[in-house]
């Protein structure tokens, strides 16, 4: 009696785990990009509740702002640096609306910061046709690549 296995048994093996990690390959890269669509989900909703919370103060009176503003912050940056609160006696006061400017999940080129990798939308431009400017209305995506759903990233 011989042990081990024969040629075809090798083979069927060999075919049956080759069969079920091209089931699987594609799969995991599914999952994979769901979750990134989940992480730019997730960054939009923060990023654009940070720009209304903004414009709320300047609303509110808590942020000086010229007579020719919008009311909307001048850059990403200011969200994280922070602005004088004038609602603040001492005048010591910051309000900030985010920890930091996160990175757009779809961005592929890691040599840019993460402010560079959004597309910002001014308050006078159309979302037909965003386009940056004096201040920051939106961001989103720079990428052109299509999500699941078939709608492009950068219209979410």
């Amino acid at each position: 009696m011989s042990r081990g296995f024969t040629l075809i048994e090798m083979v069927i093996t060999l075919a049956i785990v080759g069969l079920l990690a091209s089931l699987a390959f594609p799969m995991a890269e599914l999952a994979m990009r769901r979750e990134r669509e989940a992480e730019l989900r997730r960054v939009l909703i923060d990023m654009r509740e940070a720009i209304d919370a903004y414009h709320r103060a300047v609303e509110e009176g808590r942020i000086i702002r010229s007579a020719r503003s919008s009311g909307y912050p001048p850059s990403l940056k200011v969200l994280v640096e922070g602005e004088r609160d004038a609602a603040d006696p001492n005048g010591k006061a910051r309000l900030y609306f985010l920890r930091s400017i996160p990175r757009d999940p779809m961005a592929s080129d890691p040599a840019l910061d993460n402010d560079a990798t959004w597309a910002k939308r001014e308050y006078a431009s159309s979302a037909d046709e965003p386009r940056e400017g004096e201040d920051v209305f939106d961001v989103h995506s720079r990428s052109a690549a299509v999500g699941i759903n078939g709608v492009p990233y950068r219209r979410w």
